[in-house]
């Protein structure tokens, strides 16, 4: 490129050199500028992640120094009680906390990887009502929580379904609450795989179908994994929908998913903390070490499910 420059003739090198000085110059000057702006975006990221870990920490420390006293089996194996504030616990309402969660990974994986696997492999694009489903899951992925709970109380509790204030009406509430979440999640994990292992089995005579079941569908399995950790993650922190559909506040017998009354770990957390005695105050702090752990233990079975199953590509 150097010798054909040289053999251009005279002005038409000052030109050159002229109209290269100017490129040069322009680049650099937009190159100082996003230098700049790029350390600026980054320690903006910094602070808010600075921010947002130290108040997470320090929520952790104070329930942590409030509820230390109370971090033993009674927390774990005692029901609720108003008179026995000293020994109270959660057994009530981790056994229904773990009923709901369940309820809701039953229905959220098929739901959301059926409904990702349809918009994703099958749907005509140029359909209006296709077009209307992708923007509905993109819309109730920020609807508020208490909507979804004024919809389990219509539909679930009441309405068609009529299941009354049971565990099964809470967990299909919060499905429906934590089900977009699968579904996006899902769907950009489909659009990771390589459009060539698709095409690959279709070649082979595959149909459509076989493709996408034995091929698509196990290689996106870790993002879907992704997804249903987040949903879980989200679903087992809800309290204000699980108020509108039931999950009563002192129940002192086992809950059964399809009868009788049940509570949850965040809706008794909440409790106990408005309560002004100092006992419930100690018993909602440790609550929340509690309910992380059981957190931390249900999505550290999900997580090692995906790292099992996780591609490369």
């Amino acid at each position: 490129m150097a010798n054909s420059f040289l053999n251009l003739p005279g002005r038409a090198q000052f030109a050159a050199a002229g109209a290269g000085l100017a490129v040069q110059n322009r680049f650099a000057s937009e190159g100082a500028k996003g230098k700049v702006a790029n350390t600026l975006f980054l320690a903006l990221m910094l602070l808010a992640l600075t921010i947002a870990i130290t108040a997470i920490v320090a929520i952790l420390a104070w329930a942590f120094v409030e509820g230390r006293t109370r971090l033993d089996l009674d927390l774990i194996f005692n029901g609720p009680s108003t008179v026995k504030r000293a020994t109270a616990g959660y057994s009530v309402a981790i056994l229904g906390t773990l009923q709901i969660i369940g309820g809701v990974i039953a229905l959220i994986i098929p739901l959301g990887v059926g409904a990702a696997l349809y918009l994703e492999q099958f749907a005509d694009k140029t359909k209006w009502w296709n077009r209307v489903i992708e923007v509905n899951i993109q819309n109730l992925a920020g609807v508020p929580s208490i909507v979804f709970g004024i919809l389990g109380l219509a539909f679930f509790v009441r309405g068609p379904f009529s299941w009354g204030l049971v565990a099964a009406s809470g967990s299909a509430t919060v499905a429906l609450l934590v089900l977009p979440t699968v579904i996006l999640a899902s769907r950009e994990a489909i659009k990771a795989v390589p459009p060539s292992i698709l095409e690959g089995s279709l070649a082979l005579g595959a149909t459509r179908w076989q493709a996408v079941w034995r091929q698509v569908l196990p290689a996106a399995a870790p993002g879907m994994l992704t997804g249903v950790i987040l949903a879980v993650s989200r679903a087992i922190g809800e309290a204000a929908p699980l108020l509108l559909v039931g999950a009563l506040t002192f129940v002192t017998f086992a809950p059964n998913f399809f009868d009788g009354g049940y509570s949850a770990l965040p809706v008794l957390i909440y409790n106990y903390a408005g309560r002004p005695q100092e006992e419930f105050q100690i018993l909602a702090a440790a609550g929340v070490l509690l309910m992380l752990a059981v957190l931390i233990v249900i999505n550290s079975f999900a997580i090692w499910l995906r790292a099992r199953y996780e591609r490369t590509w």
